[in-house]
């Protein structure tokens, strides 16, 4: 390396180059006001400060601090004060030629120190700028929980720190027990890229398979021009798009168990960022290879990708098991009443879209209501599992349809069976005794007068039974029938194995004489304890942070805005805003689903009129329900 000595000329010391060695390079410079020279560094200057050379250098000096300065004085001055940082000696006139020769080599020899303890600092600040960099870019992948959109970061962060125009992304998949590389990622500065998801076998055959079947990394200064290694680059792509692929960097990415999960593959390293690859020569100018620091980084940044890769994909199935549960236990609960199933996922389906809409909202009440991502998978698991405490409700009294039970219908109806054989054995007794005591002579009058006796009372038999059945339906009960039951209830009939007997037990007519549907009060308060068990199921379980609130939500889906709802009778300020958009979904699907034994589906216009009819008395949130209509809400599930 040359050391650069400039002196101006003519010097008042003798500046001898044999004196200084075949490492010193003497410049003289002019002292006849010509222009100064490009200085080259490191320097040492030779001035005589009575001459006012240093006034002259003071305007043009070297903007590098890599030179220094020694003043030659007569004996008697003063040291110079102008540009007083750079003076490494000051010296007589006659200063003799060895002890100069000395002089300018000591001081070269501190601007040795001083470069090697700048490159120290540059060294060290650079480090240190990569471990901020590198931690801010973990900080950012370890709060990134979509996996798609963790794999994009993945991949720009990587050419971000190391200047790469493109790249690809690459994760180990398994099936049928084999292991392969899916292509899940390519993102291009210079180029539009159609994207095409495929997979290809990990061997050394392809780059991407080598670096993941060896666990090596590869930095390829020319990916035209590679020797010595079993594979070659597939040009399709540079040809089709008119790329010029150069240099190549690619990275196994490697689990905590050194497990190669992933391959990471940057292309082109650009001297600067801005600029679009768009033809060879702009390439040749533009792209060099990728260097020891790109690789350090992107080597760390890959071990950092792959641990939390990893933790995603392994939060990505625990997801998918929990989503699993969710549903099988969803199955298990409507498979007691499969005439309500799919009401769980259309409750879900109804209200995540009606949070959705809210969310979007940029006016009105609820126009500062924002929900995350976290926020409607929340919202998700709570409508799903809103009815998951029928689980503990009779089955008997979940599926009952009419107001007496099956067996307790059938055993009326035995009953009057066997009445009805009892009035007919009761006809054939008494003509035997006519004909006993008056012969077979004239008996057509008698005869008759059975028969019509009979007949009446069959025909009043009849009446009472098909008054029992219309009562039995769960729909209002008329005044009338009411009346009827009563009168039925008082008739009895002789139980051969007992005492006369009623028509109607006491309990029968209990429930027979429910005024509207098909549940008593004690069977209402066991449909309606299904909120408690479902909430004491849900509180079982630990959910995440970002699902706390599921049991919260879920328990109040049956409340209403004045209080008169069940079984908490919440308020308006006590139910949670995402309970009230459940509350409209679960109305409205429980009116329109396919007809359940108890009641018939509604037509859509007929329910969204009930439910108006709920919000003008001050039972549903008018906003909510606004919102359902307007963003036509209830139309998703017409055809589920």
């Amino acid at each position: 390396m040359h050391h650069y000595l400039y002196y101006f000329d003519p010097c008042v010391a003798s500046v001898n180059a044999c004196e200084m060695g075949e490492n010193y390079r003497l410049i003289p410079v002019s002292r006849n006001g010509a222009k100064l020279p490009d200085w080259k560094l490191p320097a040492v200057l030779v001035v005589d400060a009575a001459e006012g050379d240093l006034h002259r250098l003071q305007k043009s000096a070297p903007k590098s601090g890599a030179w220094q300065l020694i003043c030659l004085i007569n004996g008697d001055a003063h040291p110079p004060a102008v540009l007083k940082s750079h003076i490494f000696a000051v010296l007589p006139h006659e200063v003799p030629h060895l002890t100069l020769a000395k002089t300018v080599e000591k001081a070269f020899e501190h601007l040795h120190a001083q470069e090697a303890h700048h490159h120290t600092r540059r060294e060290l600040h650079r480090a240190v700028s990569d471990l901020e960099t590198l931690n801010k870019i973990g900080v950012a992948l370890s709060t990134e929980r979509n996996t798609d959109a963790l794999l994009e970061l993945i991949l720009s962060k990587s050419r971000e720190i190391t200047g790469a125009d493109a790249g690809s992304l690459y994760l180990v998949e398994e099936n049928r027990g084999v292991k392969h590389l899916v292509f899940k990622l390519t993102q291009n500065d210079s180029h539009s890229v159609p994207f095409r998801q495929f997979t290809m076998p990990i061997d050394t055959t392809s780059i991407s398979g080598y670096a993941a079947s060896t666990g090596h990394i590869l930095n390829i200064k020319d990916a035209y021009r590679i020797r010595n290694l079993p594979f070659k680059l597939n040009r399709d792509f540079d040809k089709k798009f008119g790329y010029r692929t150069k240099s190549m960097m690619v990275i196994p990415m490697k689990n905590q168990k050194d497990e190669v999960i992933g391959v990471l593959q940057l292309i082109n390293s650009k001297k600067h960022a801005g600029v679009k690859l768009s033809s060879s020569k702009i390439v040749k100018e533009e792209v060099g290879p990728f260097s020891r620091q790109s690789q350090d980084l992107a080597s760390s940044l890959a071990s950092q990708a792959a641990v939390t890769l990893e933790n995603n994909l392994l939060y990505r199935d625990i997801e998918k098991l929990f989503e699993g549960f969710v549903k099988a236990s969803v199955t298990a609960i409507e498979s007691r009443d499969p005439t309500t199933f799919g009401h769980s996922e259309r409750v879900a389906k109804l209200t995540v879209a009606l949070a959705e809409t809210v969310d979007r909202l940029d006016s009105g009440p609820y126009k500062d209501v924002r929900f995350t991502r976290e926020d409607i998978r929340e919202i998700r698991y709570a409508s799903i599992l809103h009815d998951f405490g029928k689980v503990g409700v009779r089955e008997e009294v979940l599926v009952k349809a009419q107001k007496l039970y099956p067996p307790q219908l059938e055993l009326i109806k035995k009953r009057f069976q066997y009445i009805r054989k009892s009035l007919e054995m009761e006809g054939y007794r008494k003509k035997v005794e006519h004909l006993l005591a008056n012969g077979n002579q004239g008996f057509e009058e008698p005869f008759a007068l059975i028969d019509g006796d009979q007949l009446r009372e069959l025909q009043n038999l009849d009446e009472f039974l098909h008054h029992i059945l219309q009562a039995n339906q769960p729909t209002v009960l008329p005044e009338k029938i009411s009346e009827k039951l009563m009168e039925i209830a008082g008739w009895r009939f002789d139980d051969p194995s007992g005492p006369t007997e009623p028509l109607l037990t006491p309990e029968e007519l209990q429930l027979l004489s429910i005024t509207k549907g098909s549940l008593n009060s004690d069977e209402r308060l066991q449909i309606e304890s299904h909120v408690i068990h479902s909430f004491r199921f849900l509180e079982q379980i630990p959910w995440t942070k970002e699902l706390k609130r599921v049991p919260e939500i879920a328990r109040a889906h049956h409340e209403k805005l004045d209080g008169s709802g069940y079984p908490y009778r919440m308020t308006a300020d006590e139910i949670p805003f995402q309970a009230k958009m459940m509350t409209i979904s679960d109305i409205f699907d429980a009116l329109t689903a396919r007809d359940r034994p108890y009641k018939r589906a509604v037509p859509v216009d007929r329910a969204l009129n009930i439910i108006g009819d709920e919000v003008k008395s001050q039972l549903l949130d008018p906003v909510l329900f606004d919102l359902f209509i307007n963003a036509k809400i209830y139309q998703l599930t017409a055809n589920d």
